[in-house]
């Protein structure tokens, strides 16, 4: 039941004052100042490495709905990824300058797609189960990702998750619902 109310107020982080005041008064829910929490959140996160492995989820609600469970054998790793478009490496020799295309190219997948397969090298031993959006600054978009270690005996005895101890480095072969998307499927 908590879960709902979570939900509710993620799908409108940032209000302004007076929408914020007219939401107070009209729902009975504590939860209507997420903006500002995720703001406080995001300044700390920041500071630390690009990928961190945090002990529970910031969106519970969006986790476990993903397929998060409370016990042995999952992991939630926070991951950051820059901004804006993607920039090629300069050649200097032989080239006209126009012409060099540096500029104006967009990756094939999305942040969220490349936030997973950056946490997978980090984690060699475990399969990425699915991720999703935390926050973003004026630089970052932060992503958290729910990662399962496959050999772990609590997996393997899960009916529910032990399919992933069949699968082999899902996040590089496009095989998560993020990559899904941007591979059209």
């Amino acid at each position: 039941m908590v879960h709902q109310y979570l939900r509710e107020a993620w799908k409108k982080p940032r209000q302004t004052g007076e929408q914020k005041q007219t939401d107070e008064r009209n729902s009975s829910s504590n939860f209507a100042s997420i903006g500002s929490l995720v703001k406080d959140k995001v300044t700390k996160w920041r500071k630390q490495g690009v990928v961190v492995r945090i002990d529970k989820p910031t969106r519970i609600d969006r986790a476990r709905s993903l397929g998060y469970k409370a016990k042995q054998g999952f992991v939630i790793a926070r991951v950051r990824i820059k901004k804006g478009g993607r920039r090629r490496h300069t050649i200097r020799k032989g080239r006209k300058p126009t012409k060099v295309g540096l500029r104006h190219y967009t990756p094939e997948r999305s942040k969220q797609s490349i936030a997973e397969t950056r946490v997978a090298g980090r984690f060699p031993n475990m399969e990425v189960l699915n991720s999703y959006y935390i926050g973003e600054d004026g630089k970052y978009n932060y992503y958290e990702v729910i990662l399962v270690d496959s050999n772990h005996p609590a997996i393997r005895n899960d009916k529910r998750i032990s399919w992933i101890a069949r699968q082999r480095r899902r996040a590089y072969r496009g095989l998560t619902s993020a990559a899904k998307k941007s591979r059209a499927l």
